[in-house]
């Protein structure tokens, strides 16, 4: 993946036209408009060839899901998903116009900006207008909300990747030498090196440049910190001296994690219920069940 500061201009008009590619079929016929100013500046400027430049291939953009993920599709949700497609378009625009030092393509650039700006304006209008006062107390800004996905993100990914992680491990230990204090250590090596590495990784996933996700060095140690903690949670029962004991504790917590883990999948990031609960649940069984297979042989 290029970071944003390493795009040529070129490239950065062609990914400005892949953005408008991915958001046409949502956003119809302005959007189509930016599509055919950004081309024609374009063949203006590099000719006829258009590199192949996506989202995913630049650090700082958001992830977004397949629009069968979003099901069921409500107007609330809906709504949402339009909100943080401008503010991310805005977003990119205004980051890209900085960025090009070519007085046409940032004129463009600038231009298309401000129409994104007036997207969530005509947004906050027709919100006023027509959705009940009910919901609308219930909703945050456009920027608001894109803060919120890339802040609670890092440290929720560190949460679940601590928790289900660093299972078989402890239990792989503890059914191995059935007792408190070497599972205990191993416990939390495991809660301790885990935190390191996701948050090296995390930090040198994004630069942050481009979405505003904030200070890398911040969300590493959000996420490291976070995934630590999920590690900890079923070593500390190991303090107890009675081997016995410390596991039926360490289990009840572990539950007692991927439960909570799994409802704020559901309830903060809007993953389906279904979905939270087969991703966290039964993934940390298998790997509970694997370090139990293992200690045990």
């Amino acid at each position: 993946m290029k970071d944003f500061s390493e795009l040529s201009e070129q490239e950065l008009l062609a990914l400005a036209i892949s953005l408008e590619e991915d958001d046409i079929a949502a956003m119809a016929e302005e959007e189509n408009g930016h599509r055919h100013r950004l081309l024609e500046l374009y063949r203006v400027k590099f000719g006829q060839h258009i590199p192949l430049i996506r989202r995913q291939d630049v650090k700082g953009f958001l992830d977004r899901k397949s629009i069968w993920l979003l099901r069921p599709l409500g107007l609330e949700k809906v709504r949402a998903q339009a909100e943080l497609m401008e503010a991310e378009s805005k977003r990119f625009y205004q980051r890209a116009a900085r960025h090009s030092t070519d007085t046409n393509i940032r004129q463009l650039l600038g231009d298309l900006a401000a129409e994104e700006r007036r997207h969530e304006a005509r947004a906050e209008e027709l919100e006023s207008e027509y959705v009940p006062a009910t919901v609308a107390k219930d909703e945050h800004e456009a920027e608001r909300r894109l803060f919120l996905l890339q802040i609670v993100q890092p440290g929720l990914a560190g949460l679940m990747d601590g928790s289900v992680s660093t299972l078989a491990p402890l239990f792989a230990a503890a059914f191995a030498t059935r007792a408190s204090w070497p599972t205990l250590l191993v416990g939390l090596a495991a809660a301790v090196g885990a935190g390191i590495s996701m948050g090296f990784a995390e930090a040198l996933s994004d630069n942050g440049s481009l979405t505003g996700r904030g200070s890398p060095v911040l969300r590493g140690v959000i996420c490291g910190i976070m995934t630590a903690v999920g590690g900890l949670g079923h070593a500390v029962p190991f303090l107890v001296p009675d081997f016995r004991t410390a596991t039926a504790i360490a289990v009840a917590v572990v539950a007692v994690e991927l439960a909570a883990i799994s409802w704020v999948r559901h309830h903060y990031m809007e993953t389906p219920l279904v979905s939270a609960v087969f991703q966290v649940v039964v993934g940390g069984l298998l790997v509970f069940g694997t370090g139990v297979l293992i200690g045990s042989s």
